[in-house]
């Protein structure tokens, strides 16, 4: 029987995956997995103290960001190619080229049963793939916003897309045709992240300012304004502000949101400061806290997930170098870190939630795994 190890609900050994998998598993491509049967679910309690790099995928550019799919079966990473990559986890990794923007892509996200990804490109695009296609193709391009399209998520029952972009709009398509249904106005800077709640009902977007709106699907209208004022900064020698959430993660329960970005700046221009990951209450909007890395690390958070084993992942790429954070709820500080072969600005938890994906400047997907290295 496929188990899962759940300390999170008070229990002790494993219950049916098939009772809890759609509640309880949220990563970070924001994506609430609806299909157990398509997950192959892991027994294994994670281990961050025990984080190891198990694999390397090499590719000839550098790496932007990366996602696995919701079955667990493929990884992608978004490269300065212009393409996006897919290559298998099991086996010889095999690559296969999804080429269909005419710039940079940063924002990948996935039906529930991993059979349609849509990615979305500096080039304002937005398009529809047959993710497991053996030459894949593209379905559907929409030319989506005026500017750059940081993020996108799937609704959790598969209807909708949200889209974030540098025209300071949130908009919401129809899955099925790729049709506007709705713009989200109201963010006075670029929008850098985006996330359905795992409700549906509701969806949350962060800008360059850090200014996080929660919006009400159905009739358009925010619900809740707050901030993460220390993840941003005016810099008065440049005239710039710098700040954005480079990720964004809702817990499984719907009761928490992370963002993760800079804070500490002393140089805007350089885009120098340590990496930091906040998290808000959704029932109050307040900050319950900030992770921070004990050390005077130089980076920015590129990265967050939280781990239904009561922990959050927060990845940081910088001057500091590529790292892998852990901190417990609450704690300020971590209570380990893993430090990566290269910088890094991608990371993608997988189904599995013992294996963390990183995109490198280098040219190399690491999968780090949590656990023991193998005898």
């Amino acid at each position: 029987m496929n188990c899962w190890p759940s300390s999170q609900l008070g229990v002790r050994g494993c219950i049916p995956a098939f009772l809890f998998l759609s509640q309880y598993i949220t990563s970070l491509s924001r994506q609430p997995i609806a299909h157990a049967l398509y997950l192959k679910v892991s027994i294994m309690a994670a281990d961050p103290a025990q984080s190891h790099v198990a694999h390397t995928i090499k590719h000839a550019s550098p790496l932007i960001n990366c996602r696995f799919d919701p079955t667990g079966k493929f990884v992608f990473a978004s490269a300065q190619d212009s393409r996006v990559w897919r290559w298998n986890v099991e086996g010889e990794p095999v690559a296969k080229e999804f080429a269909g923007h005419e710039s940079w892509t940063n924002g990948m996200a996935f039906t529930s049963d991993g059979a349609t990804l849509v990615t979305s490109g500096y080039d304002g695009r937005l398009v529809w793939w047959p993710a497991q296609d053996d030459e894949p193709k593209p379905v559907r391009t929409v030319e989506a916003h005026s500017g750059w399209v940081r993020s996108v998520a799937v609704s959790p029952d598969n209807q909708l897309l949200v889209s974030g972009g540098n025209d300071r709009l949130v908009k919401l398509w129809n899955m099925a045709d790729g049709s506007l249904v709705r713009e989200f106005a109201g963010h006075e800077s670029h929008v850098y992240s985006v996330a359905f709640h795992p409700d549906g009902q509701r969806l949350l977007s962060c800008d360059h300012q850090m200014n996080l709106f929660e919006w009400n699907v159905a009739g358009g209208e925010p619900t809740r304004k707050f901030q993460a004022a220390d993840l941003q900064k005016y810099d008065k020698t440049f005239h710039a502000i710098i700040g954005g959430a480079r990720d964004m993660a809702i817990d499984a329960e719907g009761k928490h949101v992370a963002v993760s970005g800079i804070t500490n700046v002393s140089n805007a221009f350089a885009g120098v400061g340590n990496p930091a990951i906040e998290v808000f209450s959704l029932e109050t909007g307040e900050s319950v806290v900030k992770h921070l890395a004990k050390e005077d690390v130089k980076g920015c958070g590129w990265g967050v997930a939280f781990h239904p084993e009561q922990f959050t992942i927060g990845l940081s790429g910088g001057g500091g170098g590529g790292l892998l954070f852990f901190w417990k709820p609450g704690e300020k500080d971590e209570f380990h870190k893993f430090k990566l072969p290269n910088t890094a600005r991608g990371m993608s938890l997988a189904p599995d939630q013992l294996t963390i994906a990183t995109a490198h400047a280098d040219g190399n997907l690491r999968l780090t795994k949590m656990a023991a290295k193998a005898a």
